[in-house]
């Protein structure tokens, strides 16, 4: 029972903070940019079509952070959440070092890692799926989505251009 009492508060914690970034993003709720603001931060970092990475990026926020929080269709929320800390890692906090408080990549790689946990362990008895007895299979879902986030990542480095995790800050867009 301890166990389900600890994934229900990580769960919660980790999908609603996503989420709050994810509806940021899309919305501007919060003193977020919203998707205009989010798309010229993607155009600057050189994710063209800036406006559909913004729409990704948003979303997968949002409706990661969201299906963690409630436990549903795990382990697709978590995946999400990992497809995009990997991305904001490599293209906005890589180039700043591990800290925070430089703006470095300490806090999306907590983020990824606890999402991690939550892809490997499931979401526990306090969830939606159990509740409505949703049961991707697993572990078939977790490797598959894992590999799917890898590939899509890969891709996303690719389709940019260049690979961000040199050590070398961005060069932004000139306007």
């Amino acid at each position: 029972m301890t166990l389900d009492y600890g994934l229900f508060v990580l769960r919660l914690a980790v999908g609603l903070i996503v989420a709050a970034h994810g509806v940021q993003k899309l919305f501007g709720w919060f003193n977020g940019p919203g998707l205009a603001g989010t798309a010229k931060m993607m155009g600057n970092l050189r994710l063209e079509p800036s406006r559909f990475w913004a729409w990704i990026s948003a979303l997968n926020e949002s409706v990661g952070g969201l299906l963690t929080a409630l436990g549903l269709l795990m382990p697709i929320g978590p995946l999400l959440i990992i497809a995009n800390m990997l991305t904001a890692t490599a293209f906005v906090h890589w180039h700043k070092g591990f800290w925070n408080t430089n703006g470095g990549w300490e806090y999306p790689l907590t983020l990824a890692a606890a999402a991690l946990s939550l892809v490997l362990t499931g979401t526990g008895i306090y969830a939606l799926d159990p509740l409505l007895g949703i049961a991707l299979p697993e572990p078939l879902t977790a490797v598959l989505g894992l590999i799917v986030v890898l590939i899509g990542f890969g891709l996303t480095l690719g389709i940019s251009g260049r690979i961000p995790l040199g050590g070398r800050q961005p060069t932004p867009r000139t306007q």
